[in-house]
This record gives C-alpha cells, structure tokens and sequence, in this order.
C-alpha cells in the first residue's frame, strides 16, 4: 500500500510532518525473504531512473557493528574516516584525563582525518563545539607532521601510546587524529556526527555514488534511567531473534531483534521487522515494558486473541518514497520534492494551516484547549 503518514518530529531537511511510504506486508517469511524483496525493488527504481543496475546483495552489518566502526546507526559507506576504539592505548596511561574515562567503564575512540593537518585552529575549536553538541565534553586533537606531532595533548603522549595509535590508526605525515573520551553513547553520537561534518567539509563524498547498507540486528530493549524501566527502541512487536528468546527475562539488553534498516548515503531509505506471531512472546516483551495483563488486554486485546488462535510468522518493510525521491533527484531537502510542503514550523504556507479553531467546532467534538502556564 502507499501509505500516508504523520508524524510529530522535529523538522530537519530529511523529514516533514507528513509524508509517503511504499508499505509491503507478507506472510510466511523470514527477514531475509523481505530484504530479498526490498533489494529487486530498490533496483528496479534506480535502474528504471539511473539506466544501470545495482551491484547485489546490498551490503549487511549489525547495530552493534554499526555503532562501532560509524558511531551512528545509518552510516554514510561512501568515505572511510571509520571510528577505533584506543582505548586500550590508554589504559593506565599517564594520560590520566583518558585514563580515568577508561577506568570508570567510559570508552575512547579516534577517528584519523586525512589531510587533517591543514585544518586551521579556528576550524578545530568550531569542532570542538560541534560534538559538544552531542554531550562531548572535549575534542582532543594531534596533528601528524615531517617534523613530529603537534598539538595541546603531545607531551602527555609517550612512546607507548604514539606507538599504539599509530599502528591502530595508520598514521602518516599530514594526518589529524581527533579523539572523544565519554560514555559509549556520547562518544559515539560525537565522533559519528563529527566524521559526516568532516566529509562534507573536505569534500571527502565521491559524486553520483550510491551506496546501499542493511543494519540487522538492533537490541530489543533499552534502560530509561529517569523513568527506571525497559523501553522499545522501535515497537513492542519486532520479534527478536529466535536465539535470544530464552535470554528475554534474564538478560533483556542482550537480546537483538530480527529488525533491519536499509540505509543509502547514510540516509535511512527503508526499515521493517519481523514480528512476533508468538502469544506467550508477546506477553513476555509487554511485562517487560511494565504492560501489566490488565493495560495489554485494554490496548493490544485483540491482537493477543488473533496470536492465541494462531497467526503465521510474518513481517514487512516500508520504504521513504520522499526520502528516495529526494536522493535521487539530489536534492537536498524533502522541501523540494514534496507538494505544498510544510516549514520548519510545520506550517502550510499556502493554506496558512494551522488556523485558530473556533469555539463551535471545540464545543461540537468535545474538545477544551487549555492555555500552558507560566
């Protein structure tokens, strides 16, 4: 079906408050019966626009594989500059700002720039703000020259770590390494976001290249922190992978899914799962959730009723059509090629929409507007 959606996120370049999917739906498969599916139809679109068809398979890495080598979850594969974990480098080094990230369960990672030893001091304090954004309380950097390294943290460098980093980074005379140290999460959001800056900056992305990527495998659960319980990084459906299942009550953030994105030029284009057709499964991910058998068979009654007289093992993917569009056409915003697209503010400039609804029409669907306080 092509299915119209709406959706209450924030508005970047690559997303509108509505928006277009190509949704399939299919019985009796397994994930790679979908992605089969979903590489014949990518190649049919970009054959049928591009004149040449796509090199397949499509390319699979895991979450876990992702985050580690990319920092994010929709890598760009179209550049290297991967992210490496140096920890072990620093580990009881004199370094202590490194070290003691190191000893308390914090991770650092680096990222090698080549050519980066052009880059001038305001550039760097601009990126030093950059992953700030992102948590980092810092980038590190060392410039790689003829006459030796230069920057603020050498002299805490001895032969030990100039040795590790260089066999682990590859470096070479005109290289910049830039390291974060933090948590796993801030690390990798900094130096994931920061390697998609730098490629742009230095014209690092070949033109007219398309390089497709499946991300497997995304973890089941996350820990809320504040809220002190489970959560669903995608929805409480996705069945997880059936080697994990027996892991589901006593390591829930071990247990990976059977989900799968289809990320092209670190867009994600395509994403869909598995779900579970299992009852007792299911009853299993909603008392994680804190969804007690009262609150699931309010909600999710009927569902649980199909799954108890048997449903058979089924999935789906959804592909972006605006998104696709907008890649193909590089484009660089979906503003370009969607009809009477919404702004920043999610406003119809043609229709003025949102408009002040009247106190009638409140009244006739029982609705109160209550104004926020101060």
């Amino acid at each position: 079906q092509l299915c119209r959606c709406f959706r209450d996120e924030d508005l970047r370049a690559d997303r509108q408050p509505e928006f277009t999917q190509i949704d399939v739906e299919m019985a009796f498969v397994c994930a790679d019966d979908v992605i089969a599916m979903a590489e014949k139809v990518a190649n049919h679109i970009f054959e049928g626009f591009l004149g040449t068809p796509l090199e397949l398979p499509f390319q699979r890495i895991t979450y876990a594989e992702s985050m580690d080598r990319f920092g994010v979850d929709n890598p760009d594969m179209r550049y290297g500059m991967e992210l490496v974990d140096v920890s072990e480098v620093f580990q009881g080094s004199e370094f202590r700002a490194f070290a003691q990230v190191v000893e308390k369960g914090g991770i650092v990672k680096a990222i090698n720039v080549k050519g980066g030893a052009q880059l001038s001091r305001k550039q760097l304090d601009d990126m030093t703000k950059f992953v700030g954004n992102y948590g980092a309380k810092g980038l590190a950097w060392v410039k790689i020259g003829d006459d030796g390294w230069q920057g603020p943290i050498v002299k805490f460098l001895g032969d030990r770590e100039q040795s590790g980093l260089t066999s682990l980074l590859g470096l070479e005379s005109g290289d910049c390494m830039m390291f974060v140290a933090d948590s796993f999460a801030v690390t990798n959001a900094s130096l994931g976001n920061l390697r998609k800056q730098l490629a742009k900056q230095m014209d690092l992305i070949p033109e007219n290249t398309y390089r497709f990527v499946w991300v497997t495998d995304f973890p089941a659960f996350e820990y809320d922190e504040e809220a002190k319980r489970y959560v669903s990084p995608h929805h409480p459906f996705t069945s997880p992978r059936v080697e994990d299942v027996d892991r589901l009550e006593s390591e829930p953030l071990s247990v990976r899914t059977q989900a799968y994105d289809l990320v092209l030029n670190g867009n994600e284009v395509a994403g869909g799962s598995i779900r579970i057709h299992d009852r007792d499964i299911q009853q299993k991910v909603f008392d994680l959730l804190g969804i007690g058998p009262e609150e699931a068979e309010e909600k999710f009654g009927f569902l649980l009723e199909a799954l108890r007289f048997g449903a058979p093992p089924h999935g789906g993917l959804a592909f972006g059509f605006d998104r696709l569009v907008m890649l193909l056409t590089n484009s660089t915003s979906l503003r370009d090629v969607i009809a009477f697209p919404k702004t920043q503010r999610a406003a119809c400039l043609m229709t003025n929409a949102p408009s002040v609804v009247d106190a009638e029409q409140l009244a006739e669907l029982g609705v109160r507007v209550v104004a926020p306080t101060e």
